[in-house]
């Protein structure tokens, strides 16, 4: 059982990186930690897609979206995906649509906000490299831990 967030970054003081607020939660489960997966994409959703459909492993994906509201990223199919991958949340620096169906999920989702419109299908983006968004710069490897009070991020595992 891994504590509250609160209780994880009092103990390791200078060890984490705290995502600024902003990021809302969907999806039924609100708490979720994991190894780091990176994607750097903007408005188009198929290396995310196709990442999602191979085995998580109990990882986070951190999507860099550019912060753009333009397109959504991410909903339900691709939620249907992470559920049976077996990855633990996702956080993205974007948007998501079809959130009547993915507040239903048992998956945990962090983003932006909510658009409609889909997403571009080009394969264009990037996997595993560095990306920086609300505050924090993640590693793909870095420990993501995020329950109702926040997300930290780690170098290492936090007990």
């Amino acid at each position: 059982m891994i504590p509250s967030i609160c209780d994880l970054s009092d103990a390791n003081i200078g060890k984490v990186q705290t995502l600024r607020p902003g990021f809302r939660h969907f999806g039924l489960l609100s708490k979720f930690h994991g190894r780091v997966t990176t994607i750097r994409c903007l408005e188009d959703n198929a290396l995310l897609k196709s990442t999602l459909g191979t085995p998580g492993d109990g990882r986070v994906m951190v999507v860099d979206g550019g912060g753009s509201l333009e397109r959504a990223l991410f909903g339900d199919m691709l939620g249907a995906l992470l559920r049976d991958n077996g990855w633990a949340g996702i956080v993205i620096n974007g948007a998501v649509r079809d959130v009547e169906v993915v507040r239903q999920m048992p998956i945990a989702v962090r983003a932006l906000e909510i658009c409609p419109t889909q997403p571009n299908k080009l394969g264009t983006g990037e996997r595993d490299v560095v990306v920086s968004f609300g505050g924090v710069t993640f590693n793909p490897g870095d420990w993501l831990y995020a329950d109702e009070n926040g997300v930290i991020v780690s170098t290492t595992p936090l007990t």
